[in-house]
């Protein structure tokens, strides 16, 4: 099948925005990009255009349900919702934009989204998967800047500045929010999954992450058996590709470049 370059998919019960950068799933390999737990498709700004010129990779980015212009998310989320994505959402998507081969691109929770895909699902269309800053386990930084970020919704400009990226902004921030600030999610860790990757791994980390330590970037080292790329940016918060956009690129494209084989790529695009 052939998508057109934006629009809407049907999945479940949800309508997915999504948008379509260079040549088509079924036409040549796809970076499918998984954004952070108060991100949408059009919070990547123009990144996935410079992941494209830079890879010569189709990119695909979507807006999970209950954010962007998807369709709301039932509230609470369960605590497990980053594996409902990564083993029930995330391959119907797939399927459906005709995915043939490609890499997994996550940030923060849709790093999380790729991590486990790539573990719990046997999918020889993933050639290998690409996180930033994304989280294993739940760790005391994480839960306290979260606790702070609630704070500032509520009581200053944060919302209005969040609601320009989302159609329901109180939908997907208590959704994501809302789960991290449950007791009960302490417990909540998928290093388990990171046993059965079976692909090549890159993780950016930024040094000054206020969401997350080294020690996620350690526990992927510790539990895949596959290879770990792991650059530690200095400086740098929890949003590399915004932080430090072009050191990222350059990661990312020598990645994509390596693990995705040449005859893959369509004619006329450099790898």
């Amino acid at each position: 099948m052939t998508i057109s370059p934006s629009g809407f998919l049907t999945i479940g019960s949800s309508q997915l925005e999504y948008r379509m950068i260079g040549p088509a799933p079924d036409a040549a390999p796809t970076i499918v990009m998984l954004h952070e737990g108060l991100g949408s498709a059009a919070l990547w700004g123009d990144f996935p255009d410079r992941l494209q010129a830079a890879t010569g990779a189709g990119v695909f980015v979507y807006s999970r349900a209950g954010y962007g212009a998807s369709s709301p998310a039932k509230l609470p989320r369960p605590l497990n919702y980053m594996q409902i994505e990564a083993l029930d959402v995330l391959p119907k998507l797939l399927d459906a934009i005709g995915f043939r081969r490609g890499v997994l691109l996550g940030h923060s929770d849709g790093g999380s989204i790729a991590a486990v895909y790539a573990g719990g699902i046997a999918d020889h269309r993933v050639r290998a998967i690409a996180l930033l800053a994304p989280h294993f386990i739940v760790e005391d930084l994480s839960v306290a800047s979260i606790a702070e970020i609630k704070t500032a919704y509520e009581t200053t400009e944060f919302r209005a500045k969040l609601s320009r990226w989302h159609r329901d902004v109180d939908n997907a921030f208590y959704g994501w929010n809302g789960a991290w600030l449950d007791p009960k999610f302490r417990a909540w860790d998928i290093s388990d999954y990171l046993a059965y990757v079976r692909v090549p791994v890159a993780i950016i980390q930024g040094a000054d992450d206020q969401y997350g330590t080294l020690r996620q970037v350690e526990i992927a080292q510790e539990e895949c058996y596959c290879p770990v790329d792991a650059t530690i940016l200095p400086g740098v918060g929890h949003s590399p590709h915004r932080e430090a956009a072009e050191a990222t690129l350059t990661v990312l494209r020598d990645f994509y470049g390596a693990v995705i084989d040449m005859r893959d790529q369509p004619t006329g695009r450099a790898a």
